[in-house]
């Protein structure tokens, strides 16, 4: 029976294989479809992948500054920095000194001349300050509420950095953090369940082209999973062959725009990490690509053939 199995085996992926060869400009055509989708997929995979490097990076910036009254003792500092370290959402607390803070400054205007000389005509005018590192800057509002405590704001010499336009600044910040997540995980769906569709259609044609010859092994006794094994073994050729091509073609453009633009981003998109992360990981992206070729090229085969074969019973 194993034998048997085995030998039924055989022949179906040797029939895949007659089959992908003998239909050669049916497999170019089906090739090319599944190639242009899997290097959407892969060009969209990437760009995710790049877009969340990005705004982690932008994100990873965000932090909330307390401006300290000079008044303010070492007891009420700490115990300040205790308060706000303990909160759920905040990674780090460091203080900067009224001396660190005028180093700072220093070091920012280095090429104005003018703000350093009116700075440099008063004794130090800049507060002391606590800066907040949050877990996740998506919700610094949690912190704020606790920054606006009237205990909290009598050590205040200003108000928070949380507020006025840079609030409005990170809140935008967020809002595109989400959007651009979700649209990147919505757009790669779509083009998983296009390609099914163009591939379905495919394979619907190809069975129709060879619909004499399926009848005629129907006739002949052959089981069901013989008639449509040779399709999905055909069709998962498809795919590996496709992702082969979609590899090589998405590795060109990255190249090509790696060394030809002369900024290193488009907007959220870092031309120069998105190159770096295909190079880094090219091993698994093929194996994946494969993956998802022969996944693609096999879901639909299985159901474009089963519903012909339902059709003609």
């Amino acid at each position: 029976m194993k034998n048997h199995k085995l030998v039924t085996l055989k022949r179906i992926v040797k029939n895949g294989f007659v089959n992908f060869g003998r239909n050669i400009w049916l497999a170019i055509a089906a090739i090319a479809m599944m190639g242009i989708t899997l290097t959407i997929l892969l060009f969209a995979f990437v760009a995710n992948v790049t877009f969340n490097h990005t705004i982690s990076d932008i994100t990873s910036h965000i932090d909330v500054s307390v401006y300290l009254k000079d008044s303010v003792s070492d007891a009420q500092r700490d115990n300040l920095i205790k308060q706000i370290g303990a909160l759920d959402n905040v990674e780090s607390v460091t203080y900067v000194s009224k001396i660190e803070a005028l180093k700072q400054y220093e070091q920012q205007n280095a090429n104005n001349p003018d703000l350093l000389a009116a700075i440099s005509e008063t004794d130090n005018p800049l507060p002391s300050s606590l800066v907040i590192r949050p877990k996740d800057p998506n919700d610094l509002q949690s912190i704020k509420d606790f920054l606006d405590k009237p205990q909290v704001q009598a050590l205040q010499s200003d108000p928070t950095s949380y507020s006025g336009d840079r609030k409005k600044a990170i809140d935008n910040i967020t809002r595109a953090t989400h959007f651009f997540q979700e649209a990147g995980v919505v757009g790669i769906i779509a083009f998983i369940i296009i390609s099914m569709l163009i591939i379905f259609n495919t394979i619907r044609m190809a069975i129709f082209n060879r619909r004499d010859e399926l009848v005629i092994m129907r006739l002949l006794g052959a089981s069901t999973a013989y008639i449509r094994g040779p399709f999905i073994v055909e069709t998962m050729l498809y795919g590996a062959v496709a992702a082969v091509i979609s590899l090589v073609v998405c590795a060109s453009l990255f190249k090509v725009a790696a060394s030809t633009l002369q900024a290193s981003s488009l907007g959220l998109l870092d031309i120069g990490y998105a190159n770096h992360f295909f190079t880094s990981h090219l091993l698994e992206i093929l194996t994946l690509q494969i993956l998802i070729g022969i996944l693609i090229g096999a879901a639909s085969s299985s159901v474009a053939t089963r519903r012909y074969l339902k059709l003609n019973r």
